[in-house]
């Protein structure tokens, strides 16, 4: 049974996401907040598998919820699954930074939220790649972008695995691509992760942006 908070300031779409997830079998929700506070208590206090955050909300914003929950975190952190309506939402940029393990568009099917869900509830450290590597590379051109992180400690193939991460590849593409296994493909991502001090998939992706290792749109 997959445990869900789901956090959003407008309560039909909450209502409706609660609906649906209620419905699903293997799901359930243990808990609803209508703004970043009391996502954090709520966090705190029921420990869902996954959060399913808004960002734009009155208060405190997804983005610092999202920060404060995996801080305050004493077990295992849920996942956060970010809500975004994507086009302009500068805020997902922070909260994949933040440790978001990915995010879903508003306008998305009942199919998708589903198998979003149940995507970072197992494990996949990012839901739609491809997405986001649309989303970094809009940022990653800023001209307020951070300073390049430190990429020295990294081997050549860690490298490459981060490189093709970044351009959306899954752990099975990587692994035809560079033909080793998936297994090692997926040590090699935990090795750079450890190295790098990151938390998720999408943080290396910004991370592989930010430093240089991949240019938008090369």
């Amino acid at each position: 049974m997959t445990t869900v908070l789901v956090v959003d300031d407008q309560y039909l779409i909450r209502a409706g996401l609660v609906g649906l997830l209620r419905a699903a079998p293997g799901m359930e929700v243990v808990g609803e907040a209508s703004d970043g506070a009391e996502a954090v208590a709520l966090a705190a206090e029921k420990a869902p598998d996954v959060v399913l955050m808004d960002i734009r909300m009155p208060g405190m914003t997804g983005i610092d919820a999202t920060e404060r929950i995996l801080a305050q975190a004493t077990g295992p952190a849920p996942r956060i699954l970010v809500l975004t309506t994507f086009d302009l939402d500068e805020y997902v940029y922070g909260a994949l930074r933040a440790g978001a393990s990915g995010f879903l568009l508003k306008d998305s099917g009942p199919e998708r939220l589903l198998a979003a869900v149940t995507a970072v509830s197992g494990g996949d450290a990012l839901f739609a790649p491809s997405v986001t590597r649309r989303l970094v590379e809009a940022y990653a051109r800023r001209p307020d972008c951070e300073q390049p992180t430190e990429l020295g400690a990294l081997t050549s193939r860690e490298l490459e695995v981060l490189k093709l991460i970044a351009r959306g590849l899954s752990n099975p593409e990587i692994a035809d691509r560079l033909y080793i296994s998936e297994a090692t493909v997926k040590t090699h991502l935990n090795r750079t992760m450890t190295k790098l001090d990151l938390d998720s998939r999408a943080q290396a992706v910004v991370v592989a942006y930010e430093s240089g290792l991949v240019t938008p749109g090369g």
